[in-house]
């Protein structure tokens, strides 16, 4: 990674960290509200950054600040297209599909998405394949755990039930991104070669 990539990866995760905390101060306005939904639409996008406790926000940034190292290819413009629209489509899921589920807070289920998406761009590189197969297996596994046998150890870590369904909607968009990303390359490099 060169030296201009690596800060614009620092920058990148240092302001959406700063928003996130911010937001957390006054995290109320900002969770996901089924009933405030419809008037309070920011809520499709600042629910998923905001958490509901400090250690919930400190696990969720490190998960975060992680994912453009361990995946050197990730560009900045990907990720920022990936929160933008992880977290409406999860928050969307939630308000037509789930009806049950009255308040969320947290950017677990977009991570998820996150990890998924970029792991599939970058199946593309023969070097890095490996890597993104066994991160796709761990986050399968990861959600065949949490919807089998629960997670109860993170709920007491982070003191507060944990919706596991986030998760899987999460990695749910990331297929379908990561997979509308790859395709539209494919479809970009096809009609460059003809």
């Amino acid at each position: 990674m060169n030296d201009k990539n690596l800060i614009k990866k620092v920058i990148f995760i240092a302001v959406c960290i700063s928003i996130s905390a911010s937001l957390q101060v006054f995290s109320d306005a900002f969770i996901y509200w089924r009933e405030s939904l419809p008037e309070q639409f920011w809520r499709l996008w600042t629910a998923h950054w905001v958490h509901v406790g400090w250690m919930h926000f400190f696990l969720n940034m490190l998960a975060f600040a992680c994912l453009p190292f361990i995946f050197p290819h990730a560009k900045t413009r990907l990720l920022t297209i990936l929160l933008l629209l992880l977290s409406p489509f999860i928050s969307l899921m939630f308000f037509f599909f789930m009806p049950q589920i009255e308040a969320y807070a947290g950017l677990s289920g977009v991570l998820h998405g996150m990890y998924v998406a970029v792991a599939l761009v970058d199946l593309k590189y023969p070097k890095e394949r490996n890597f993104a197969l066994l991160v796709l297996a761990l986050v399968s596994m990861k959600l065949i755990w949490e919807n089998t046998w629960g997670n109860s150890s993170t709920a007491q870590l982070i003191g507060s039930p944990v919706l596991v369904e986030a998760h899987w909607l999460g990695a749910l968009g990331g297929v379908l991104l990561g997979g509308t990303y790859i395709l539209k390359a494919k479809l970009k490099s096809g009609k460059v070669t003809k």
